[in-house]
């Protein structure tokens, strides 16, 4: 039986720390699946053809190279509801420090007992990736921050083209 995951999120946009936590990822599962969140009260920076598309961009070469089915797709429902439409045994969360840890285990024992064929699973931020939030990304890039430290190549083309005209933009 294969393997699978999926990791949720907003991912918006695509940081080097969701890149992080899906090399990770992608080393402990057959197939990954990367899961948008669609919410019709969230007013996302990148619509989600783009997000999909930006996830596509980036962790496709990352899931390759661990010979890891990769997919992408959207959920409008519970996380628990998206991880068993899928098929998943695991669902995957990055942590970067307490806080993220405090918050994951309340969600993680809510999601058990929801779902208790789905296993949560606690992927620590590498140090080089633990400062990196697609928030303060956003902020940055919208008063014409340097973000490329924080992004891969493809996303921050994509920054720079959105905010193009903005001083000190890349």
């Amino acid at each position: 039986m294969p393997r699978i995951a999926l990791y949720a999120g907003s991912f918006d946009p695509v940081t080097n720390g969701h890149l992080d936590v899906v090399r990770q990822a992608a080393s402990l599962a057959d197939k990954l699946v990367l899961a948008v969140g669609v919410h019709p009260g969230k007013m996302p920076m990148f619509d989600v053809k783009e997000r999909l598309a930006m996830l596509e961009e980036t962790c496709a070469p990352v899931a390759k190279k661990a010979n890891c089915q990769l997919e992408c797709t959207t959920f409008d429902d519970l996380v628990v509801t998206a991880a068993q439409r899928a098929g998943a045994g695991m669902l995957i969360r990055g942590l970067r420090d307490g806080t993220d840890f405090d918050y994951e285990m309340q969600m993680a024992g809510m999601n058990g007992h929801m779902a208790p064929g789905v296993q949560t699973v606690f992927l620590p931020a590498s140090p080089g990736v633990r400062h990196i939030t697609a928030t303060l990304v956003r902020q940055i890039s919208a008063m014409g921050g340097d973000v490329s430290g924080f992004v891969p190549a493809p996303v921050l083309a994509r920054l720079n083209k959105k905010f193009a005209g903005k001083s000190g933009a890349n």
